[in-house]
């Protein structure tokens, strides 16, 4: 067997390769035989009918039998031969395929291309300068936390001197007609309650409902829009018959010990309620400063490190990010099958990033294999113990699953990504900074 290796880039190999006419013939007359034995040909014994009526019966499942004998070893040699880590299957590409009509009289030959790792030599990764910006916690932002648990506490109670306004519960029974559609079904949904006003309420529903009192009914239209997050209201017209039931408003508990007290979590006072929620509050500004830091040190990192990236790697990781995007979707009650979205376009712009995932993913690999970095199986187990404690499943099912789908390999790599990512951070000349607050849109 010959080959010739052609350097397509850093990142792309293909390999020539030629297999001499003895070998394919070889191949080609053992596997005839193998037919001959096994043949019924009419007017011939079983298994004695001539070669040449054997190889014209079943002339293409010879050939391919020929190719599956030989092809798979002829290109693990020949990747091996030239010292390759092919990443995923070689592509194969027959040079001329007239010469498979006629095995064993001329050589095979093919070309197969791989993606590999570029070559990556590593410029400086220690000692890189970042600013820490840390957001910080004010009076301001723990009374606003401290008034969305009082929000989470509130009380519905009934509205008897008023009519409903802004802000107020409203308790309908619906009865539905679709406008263009009067064969549909029609939608009945009972003790259903809207906040007026609040986020996610069609504007029309609010608009129709404020100013009423139980036992009052509306009639009105609303026009869903094309992307309503229920794909069987989305673009329709329907209009509703309400039947109040029940006016209520938010009545918001005192803010007092007592109520501090009936949160649970050892809070005796209002005090001790405003210390713990600034206390996590500075828990998240600290993380948030955390992961803007890393980013920082990314930058940097990417800026000195220019280098190709396989394509397969790519694909892989933009299929990967597409397929986050339609589980995000379809948690959102959105089916990604009727949402007029040009995925070509999406694909393209997820491309972008799915390219500095696998750089930065292949440089903190770098780093960790420079410094002798290693993850423990106790540390990839501590990590499914809590995948395993975060999606509130079995331990054993989770580790079932990861193991079937080579997770804790995964699970492994992204490990020790995460060492070298700290070990960046903790050799970095980092300066405490001041905090910008972020710009609006």
């Amino acid at each position: 067997m010959k080959t010739e290796l052609i350097d397509v880039s850093p990142t792309r190999k293909e390999i020539e390769i030629e297999i001499e006419p003895a070998e394919v013939r070889s191949a080609y007359d053992r596997v005839t035989q193998q037919y001959g034995k096994a043949a019924t040909v009419p007017g011939f014994r079983p298994g004695h009918a001539p070669t040449s009526v054997v190889r014209t019966r079943y002339k293409s499942e010879i050939r391919s039998e020929v190719l599956r004998e030989l092809l798979p070893q002829a290109i693990h040699n020949a990747i091996h031969e030239h010292s390759l880590t092919a990443l995923g299957d070689p592509q194969v590409e027959f040079d001329n395929t007239q010469d498979m009509e006629h095995l064993g009289e001329a050589s095979l030959k093919l070309k197969i291309g791989v993606d590999v790792l570029p070559e990556i030599t590593l410029d400086t990764y220690k000692g890189l300068e970042a600013d820490r910006r840390t957001r910080p916690v004010t009076d301001a932002d723990v009374d606003k936390m401290i008034e969305g648990l009082r929000d989470a506490s509130a009380s519905l109670q009934p509205v008897e001197d008023r009519v409903s306004e802004s802000g107020d519960t409203v308790t309908i029974n619906a009865r539905g007609k679709f406008v263009d559609e009067p064969e549909a079904d029609e939608i009945k949904v009972d003790e259903v309650e809207v906040v007026l006003g609040g986020p996610g309420v069609m504007e029309e529903f609010t608009e129709n409902l404020t100013g009423v009192s139980a036992d009052e009914s509306r009639t009105f239209t609303v026009d869903y829009p094309a992307d309503y997050n229920s794909s069987g209201l989305a673009g329709k017209k329907i209009e509703y018959v309400a039947e109040v039931t029940a006016v209520r408003k938010k009545e918001l508990p005192e803010l007092d010990d007592e109520w501090a007290q009936s949160l649970g979590g050892d809070f005796d006072s209002v005090a001790a309620l405003r210390a713990r929620v600034r206390e996590d509050l500075e828990l998240r500004s600290k993380a948030e400063s955390d992961r803007q830091l890393h980013d920082d040190l990314i930058r940097k990192l990417l800026d000195a490190h220019k280098f190709e990236v396989p394509q397969s790697l790519v694909e892989e990781q933009t299929n990967y990010r597409l397929q986050g995007v339609a589980r995000e979707m379809m948690g959102r009650g959105i089916d990604p099958r009727r949402v007029e979205l040009n995925w070509e376009a999406a694909r393209e712009d997820l491309k972008v990033q799915a390219e500095q995932d696998v750089r930065i993913s292949m440089l903190l690999e770098k780093i960790a294999e420079a410094e002798n970095i290693t993850v423990s199986d106790e540390e990839v187990e501590a990590e499914i113990q809590s995948i395993a404690t975060a999606s509130q499943q079995p331990i054993e099912q989770v580790r079932a699953a990861l193991t079937k789908n080579g997770g804790e390999r995964s699970i492994a790599h992204r490990l020790r990504n995460r060492k070298a990512l700290d070990l960046l951070t903790e050799n970095a000349h980092v300066t405490d900074a001041e905090w910008i607050e972020p710009k609006e849109g």
